[in-house]
Order: C-alpha cells, then structure tokens, then sequence
C-alpha cells in the first residue's frame, strides 16, 4: 500500500542539501506539500533510496550452499529483503551468462529471470537485470540477442574471463580444476571448452560489432568491464558501450570520463580504501572527480558505509557524497524518475537514525519495505 504521509522533525537531504523542512508524500510520489498523517521523524535523517547498478550479492540467496539452487524464487524473496535492509530500493542483479558454468551459466540465466517474473509484483524493491555476457563466446551471440529481447533486458555488460595469457602459452590456468569440479564438469572438458573459446577469439569482433549494433537499437544499455586502457576503452565506445564498470586502471578511468562516458566503481573498493585486486582505488578516483555512481558490487552494505566515509572525510558534501549511491547511478541507467527528493520523484528514500546511522525504515515509491526500532512504533502508533 503507498502512504499518504509529512514526515516532519527529521534532518531531510532535499535538493537544495540538509534541511529541517517536511518531506511530504502520496500515491508513491513526493509532493510539495499538504500530504497525509504527520510522522515525527524528530532524531532521524531522511535520504533518498540507494540505487544499486551493479550487485551480485543476491547469489548467496539462490545457493547458499554448493548445488542448492531448487527455489530461485524463493531466493529472490529472500535477496530481496536483504535490499531493502540495506536501504536500496532499486536493484539491478547482475547475472552471468557465461562459459564458466554453474551460476554463471546460460541455463540458470534463464533461470533466475524466470524467477523473477513470478516474484516481481509481489516485492516493493524495483528489480532489473543486467546480463552479464562472456564475449569469446562467439556461438551464441544470436542466441543472446534473443534472450535479451525475450527478457525485456535493459543493460547488458561485456565481460571476457578467459584466462587467454595461460591459454596462449598453451599452460593449465591456475585454479581450473577447483573450478570445473564446482560446477559439476570434468577439469579436461572445462579445459578443452576454454581453449576453444580462446581459438576462435579472431571471429569476436565482428560479431560484437553485429551484436552491440542490434542491442544499441533496442536501446539496451551496455558496458564494459574492467577496462584496462583507455584504447580498449576507446573500442568499446565506437560500438555504443558508454558505460566503463569497474576499470582496473586510472588510465582507463581518466579517459572514460574524459570522453563523456560513465564509469561506475566498486562500493567495497572504497570501504577497503583500495581494491582487493591490486587495481586502481575508487576512493582516488572520486577525488579526482572521475566516478558516477558506486555500486555494492558483492556487498549491499558497503553503499550506505561508503557514502558516509566520502563525506566523513571531506572528500565531498553530504548531498554529493550521496548522490554516488542514489542519483548518480539511476542517471548510469537511465532512470530519471528517482534518486533525489524533490516533488514529482518516486517516493524511494531512507530513514536512518541521527546518531547511530542504522537503518530504520526503507520506502520505495511510498511503500514501506523495511521497518525496524523506535521508527516502526512512530508509523503505526
């Protein structure tokens, strides 16, 4: 049910930055004024809801252990109310469609989505998809087309895993055995597969050109990950790929922004003040200036954690700092209807206490996702 409410006493991240003045809402929208029933939100902050563009958090609800993937459904219920625990109230669930098998693979692709057809009208949190697509794999690009078409996919990411340097020097990748057991494959088939793929890797540019053309005519958004240098960058950006996630190097990211294009980092990488990789820090990044929008990557609660650590240092305002995790990356996905408070917006915000910063309540457009504590007995009386 959307409320009808004027969340009044709360600190409110309104456009214009904090302020003491009314946050009003009806029929799942911010209003100028003259809502419903007044909610003291007196010792509270009110923000908007966390956009999260990249996460890949919600596999550990789809197989919490190793081959226990039965109730997809289920598990996107449950991904789902991690969310919204963590004050995210637009989600995108990044999903393989890989080679490497398992979760990764094409079959549970379809799974997931299927799963989540049957869920989506029953949850508050706006879920979207991006698939994730493995580019040696050459054979399937039609079939990738299709399935994103069939899936109403808005966001499709260019990946290549194969560990090609290995591959090249006709070597055993490390970690290959571990891997094909994993997903139920033997290690020499998995091997075979790979130096397959790694075979035909002269056929891929053709073909991703073909493919990023018909996508980019959909008007599917597209991205690269872990750009390495600012002329891979500059290829992907000649076939529509505006989109630069994760790059793994400030060259790379320098020149993405440079040229106009949106680059998205880790949320975790700034929480660690650095990658766990070795690449380049998020945080040296946004102090320069060149990151859009943060994502939880593999961790929810590093979105909230690191917008706060960006302001607590100085490095941006509280308004900027948040707009890293709300309105910078529903401007990455072309969601202009969200990510700030001003009237007219979705009702997507969050409600956290002054002094400690725990989530209280979670709302995307004006439905209540989450409710905890002291907040729960002001909204219900």
């Amino acid at each position: 049910m959307s409320l009808s409410l004027e969340l009044r006493g709360a600190d409110v991240l309104h456009p214009g930055g904090l302020s003491r003045a009314p946050l009003s809402i009806s029929d799942g929208r911010i209003i100028e004024s003259g809502a419903g029933r007044a909610v003291d939100l007196t010792g509270y902050t009110v923000l908007p809801g966390i956009v999260d563009v990249h996460g890949d958090g919600f596999e550990r609800h789809l197989a919490p252990r190793r081959g226990a993937m039965k109730d997809i459904a289920a598990g996107l219920v449950s991904a789902e109310a991690e969310l919204a625990a963590n004050g995210i109230t637009t989600a995108v669930l990044a999903q393989f469609y890989s080679w490497e098998g398992g979760m990764r693979s094409p079959e549970f692709a379809a799974a997931v989505l299927e799963g989540l057809a049957q869920i989506r009208g029953t949850v508050v949190t706006d879920l979207h998809v991006q698939l994730r697509f493995e580019v040696p794999m050459v054979d399937d690009y039609d079939t990738v087309a299709a399935f994103v078409a069939q899936h109403g996919i808005g966001h499709v990411v260019f990946n290549d895993h194969l560990p090609h340097a290995a591959l090249a020097a006709g070597k055993r990748p490390p970690r290959l055995t571990g891997q094909a057991l994993r997903i139920g494959r033997n290690p020499e088939r998995h091997l075979e597969a790979m130096q397959a793929l790694h075979a035909g890797m002269d056929r891929v540019p053709q073909a991703l050109a073909r493919l990023t053309a018909d996508l980019a005519a959909a008007g599917v958004r597209m991205g690269s990950h872990d750009d390495r240098t600012p002329e891979a960058r500059a290829g992907w950006r000649r076939m529509g790929v505006t989109i630069s996630e994760f790059p793994e190097t400030l060259d790379a990211a320098e020149a993405a922004h440079a040229a106009g294009d949106l680059v998205v980092m880790g949320a975790p990488n700034v929480v660690r003040g650095g990658s766990h990789n070795g690449n380049v820090s998020a945080l040296d990044m946004t102090v320069i200036g060149c990151v859009h929008a943060l994502a939880s990557d593999y961790h929810y609660p590093s979105l909230r954690r690191a917008a706060w650590l960006i302001a607590d240092a100085g490095l941006r305002d509280p308004g900027a700092a948040w707009h890293l995790v709300s309105k910078g990356p529903a401007q990455v996905l072309g969601l202009e209807d969200r990510g700030d408070l001003a009237p007219g917006q979705r009702a997507d915000l969050i409600i956290l206490d002054s002094a400690s910063r725990r989530l209280a309540a979670t709302m995307a457009a004006g439905r209540l996702s989450y409710l905890s504590g002291d907040v729960a007995r002001r909204f219900i009386g």
